[in-house]
């Protein structure tokens, strides 16, 4: 079924409004126009990309959440987070996180979206990474979307440590995986 403008800006809002994690190629793809078209149909919205919703999103409803360290330190977006048990982060990876010849990301850059999230999902004012034991079990290229999900494996608020594991994907297929163990501070 064929929209007018109007109609199809106003679905666009409410779709958004909905999911605002939807991507513009989804929403092309839904309302059978062209990806150009639903950017320019936002910005006359005013409303933001989708990295910038991500990070509305996330600033809104966790930055009170997360105790362990500032909301802007974190590498990727959260998306879910319940202290002391487990937590969702998205990370989008650019030109800027691969390498020039091969466009495959830098390990690093998934390593900290991993122990970023490890740290913010201690529900405690302090917490540091003692020791990590990482694999990388595929390549992540640019325009990768990868999706981090970390759960709590063993806490012991006796001895102040708690292991997180850290699982990460692309389309579902595991491309990170991260035992995390960390300090946390006495005073919780």
């Amino acid at each position: 079924m064929r929209r007018t403008k109007k109609q199809r800006q106003k679905l666009l809002a409410e779709t958004i409004k909905e999911n605002p994690f939807v991507t513009d190629e989804e929403l092309a793809d839904f309302f059978s126009v062209s990806v150009q078209t639903i950017r320019l149909d936002r910005l006359e919205l005013s409303i933001p990309e989708l990295r910038e919703r991500i990070k509305n999103v996330a600033e809104k409803k966790f930055a009170d959440e997360v105790r362990s360290l500032p909301i802007d330190e974190i590498i990727g977006e959260i998306i879910d987070i319940d202290l002391d048990k487990s937590a969702i982060s998205i990370f989008d990876v650019k030109k800027e996180h691969v390498f020039k010849r091969n466009k495959i990301a830098r390990g690093h850059h998934l390593f900290a979206q991993a122990n970023s999230l490890a740290v913010a999902i201690i529900n405690d004012e302090f917490a540091l990474t003692a020791k990590a034991n990482i694999q990388f079990t595929k390549s992540v290229k640019e325009n990768d979307r990868v999706i981090a999900k970390a759960k709590v494996v063993d806490l012991d608020n006796a001895h102040d440590w708690t292991v997180v594991e850290v699982n990460s994907y692309v389309k579902k297929e595991l491309v990170f995986k991260g035992l995390f163990e960390l300090y946390r501070s006495k005073n919780n």
